[in-house]
């Protein structure tokens, strides 16, 4: 018979001494299945000329078969040995065998996970819709179970079309007297749900005892069965936390489909069989535009649930709120917004990573969590396969360094009207324009080719004009794909699902092929090639400079480059560099926005501009720094606010000043929440790997002092307090500050919310004596050291 259904998730196990690949997935009809393939098996290559390869294997683990078999590497044609093993777990053993062997120069692909080989070999792709020749085989975990009579095969006409999923969004809050929560003795007081049910409640320990939660939370995943689990740092935190908590209490945390418990997996993510659990957390940390990365702040930028209302309770007063039964309802109305907010923003992006997971093939459970490089080379992987290439190995390489795209030094001040023009897909046109590629690249002193080659600008790197590289060809099938998704969108509404699923499967192929640039310089990669990424930017850096050239010649005032995008003051000639650009260098330039006022510092990189609806977009400036405290942050965003909304640089300066000397006498008169001066580090290191102190180390080892335990990961939050000694011995764990009086209020007006408001204040002539009444007045680089 035929099936057809969505893949949701995949893994595998050896069943009656063979590995079986199981596939998870929702049937047309909304059941939700196991299909199983019995008939792949793992295999790698051995490059070099082995006597008795087959025999000498043998003896270290069973090998199915050995056959010569000739592939491409990097482009050029290679013969290889491929080996086949019965089952996964034998692979590495085969491998290092083979590496022992007199005429082995390389192993290949030896290190591809097997449900990762399975999909790039027989095309099954994450988050697609599959048709698959099957017979029914009993149950797996409660889900009908079907065997594959051959691999199932994409329906890729179905990419605008989803299966009815059932979500939930959860969320923990733990209890926290002593600061940073142990597992080993902090009980989970709250798990917050939110699912597509329509429901969203709390479930709740019993005062410090937390077993029954555990239990009622894994009895509603059982229950409810969701296909997707969203949380919001919910690898970093949640789950980690659940699973060492459940096992302390001897409760079983069967949570996936086969009964069994979350165990952490790749990239760091926490796998859950048969579901996908996402964590939203790694898409919000990719968007540059969102500065701190709370879950209020991310909600509140995709228009979820505003700050200003919602509850908010410091993190760190979680206790507080539990043990107080007056505030305990508050509390609770807290952890229920959390998991709505997590709901929300899985609402919003959640289209965008299943069409991400479908194009790099990539499991939708780890899509987010993987880097972007990762993804990268999941997409090459498929096509290298498809193209008889055969994958490099991964290797230790030093760090290299080389100069990247051009930036222009800003002139600090507020512009008006300021139109940014983007290189749309600059750095991939590039690569195709000139055949960049790691098998296009012609070593030094290597001849030129009869068909003549491309040299890179200033750098002079060479490479073949023919055939086409692997890495263009690549990025030639993703811009077709993406025209080809354009093409189908346009007979569509805009607002039906098919069209908002497709429009997320553009973005996702824009981005996988602007990605590619990058993972040619990622010292991770498997095709890693330093010659090929310092090439595109000097092409790119070519480019740029004789657009900006070109825009002065017509008169156009430029204000600001950076790699792919040009600032300039708004015109009616913008048309001219538009069509010059096309014309020239057949890149698509756009219009990107338009911003009404856009403010600039000394530094490049550092900006941040009103456009037209309200918005502030803000790059590079200390509201992402973690060594500034909560209000220093605040600060900052108020006085960008006040120099870009007000009627005029009078007005602004005298809003900033106005509003920074109502905080200087909030600080001086004691009239502020501890928690605003709070500065919170994390321990990279374990406490006794530090050769030198810092103020948050000298914090973590006077908690360690009154018996915390303090480990590498952990989050300290202290306060500077008043004392003759260094800073960093006038660090102090906040839990541990009995008077707010302690504080030492001048360093927090002189080191934090001073120059916080002068990074951007003095750009409009705000200067320190401004702000705190001293004669004379300090540069902001007085500030910065």
């Amino acid at each position: 018979m035929e099936l057809e259904f969505w893949l949701l998730d995949i893994t595998y196990s050896i069943a009656g001494g063979v590995p079986e690949i199981r596939m998870f997935g929702i049937t047309k009809d909304g059941e939700r299945v196991v299909v199983a393939d019995r008939g792949f098996r793992p295999y790698f290559y051995v490059k070099g000329n082995p006597s008795n390869l087959r025999q000498a294997l043998a003896k270290v683990a069973p090998v199915e078969a050995v056959e010569a078999v000739e592939r491409k590497y990097f482009g050029k044609p290679v013969k290889l040995f491929k080996v086949t093993a019965r089952v996964p777990e034998d692979v590495r053993r085969l491998r290092e065998a083979a590496l022992a062997l007199d005429g082995v120069e390389e192993v290949l692909e030896a290190d591809i996970r097997f449900y990762m080989r399975y999909m790039v070999d027989v095309g099954v792709t994450p988050s697609t819709w599959h048709l698959v020749d099957v017979s029914e085989e009993g149950t797996l975990g409660g889900l009908r179970r079907y065997l594959a009579r051959r691999p199932p095969v994409p329906i890729l006409e179905k990419t605008g079309v989803l299966p009815d999923l059932r979500i939930a969004a959860f969320d923990i809050e733990v209890y926290n007297a002593r600061g940073t929560a142990d597992p080993a003795r902090d009980p989970v007081v709250t798990i917050s749900i939110k699912d597509s049910s329509g429901k969203a409640f709390a479930i709740t320990a019993d005062g410090r005892d937390d077993r029954k939660a555990l239990r009622e939370f894994v009895e509603y995943v059982r229950e409810y069965d969701p296909d997707v689990i969203l949380g919001y740092n919910s690898n970093g935190f949640d789950w980690p936390y659940l699973a060492e908590r459940a096992k302390r209490l001897g409760v079983a945390l069967s949570v996936d489909r086969l009964g069994g418990a979350p165990q952490q997996s790749v990239y760091g993510h926490w796998s859950v069989v048969g579901r996908a659990n996402v964590d939203l957390y790694n898409v919000i940390d990719e968007i540059q535009e969102i500065k701190v990365k709370t879950l209020d702040r991310a909600a509140e930028y995709f228009g979820v649930m505003k700050r200003d209302e919602r509850t908010l309770i410091p993190g760190h007063r979680i206790y507080e709120y539990w043990d107080d039964p007056s505030r305990r309802p508050i509390f609770i109305k807290y952890a229920i917004e959390d998991a709505v907010s997590t709901y929300g923003l899985g609402e919003k992006l959640l289209p965008y990573l299943i069409q991400l997971s479908s194009v790099s093939g990539v499991p939708l459970d780890q899509v987010a969590a993987a880097s972007v490089g990762a993804r990268v080379e999941w997409l090459l992987m498929r096509y290298a396969y498809r193209m008889g290439e055969v994958a490099p190995n991964r290797e230790e390489r030093p760090y290299e360094t080389y100069k990247g795209a051009i930036v222009l030094e800003p002139r600090p001040g507020i512009y008006q009207d300021v139109a940014v023009l983007d290189f749309t897909s600059m750095y991939p046109s590039i690569m195709m324009k000139y055949n960049l590629s790691p098998d296009t690249y012609l070593e030094p002193g290597e001849p030129d080719p009869p068909e003549g080659v491309y040299r890179a600008p200033e750098v002079g790197h060479r490479f073949r004009k023919s055939p086409t590289g692997f890495i263009p060809q690549v990025l030639a099938s993703l811009v077709k794909l993406r025209k080809e998704v354009r093409s189908a969108m346009s007979g569509l509404d805009p607002n039906s699902v098919e069209y908002k699923l497709l429009d997320e499967r553009q973005r996702a192929l824009k981005i996988m092929a602007n990605a590619m640039y990058g993972y040619m310089g990622w010292l991770g990669a498997r095709w890693y090639k330093r010659e090929v990424a310092e090439s595109v930017t000097a092409f790119a850096r070519n480019i740029l400079l004789d657009v900006i050239n070109f825009a002065k010649n017509t008169g156009i005032n430029v204000i600001y480059g950076d790699t792919d995008s040009l600032f300039v003051k708004y015109s009616k000639d913008i048309d001219r560099i538009i069509n010059y650009v096309n014309d020239k260098f057949n890149i698509e330039i756009k219009l990107e926005k338009i911003y009404k006022k856009l403010l600039f510092t000394e530094s490049k990189k550092r900006y941040a501009g009103l456009l037209d609806d309200g918005r502030i977009d803000i790059v590079g400036f200390e509201v992402v720094r973690g060594d500034w405290c909560e209000l220093a942050k605040e600060v900052q965003l108020k006085v960008i606010e006040y120099t870009l909304k007000s009627q005029n640089l009078t007005e602004a300066k005298d809003k900033i000043v106005s509003y920074v000397k109502s905080i200087i006498n909030n600080i001086k008169t004691y009239n502020i929440d501890l928690d605003d001066l709070i500065i919170w580090k994390t321990l990279d290191k374990e406490l006794d790997e530090y050769k030198v102190t810092p103020p948050h180390v000298y914090a973590a080892k006077l908690l360690e002092k009154h018996g915390y335990k303090i480990h590498k990961g952990m989050s300290i939050g202290y306060v500077i307090v008043k004392g003759s000694d260094k800073l960093s011995s006038r660090a102090k764990p906040y839990i541990l500050v009995e008077d707010i009086k302690e504080v030492d209020v001048d360093y927090y007006i002189e080191k934090q919310i001073v120059p916080a408001a002068l990074r951007i204040g003095e750009v409009i002539g705000v200067r320190e004596g401004d702000l705190v009444g001293k004669g004379g007045s300090r540069s902001l680089l007085d500030f910065l050291g």
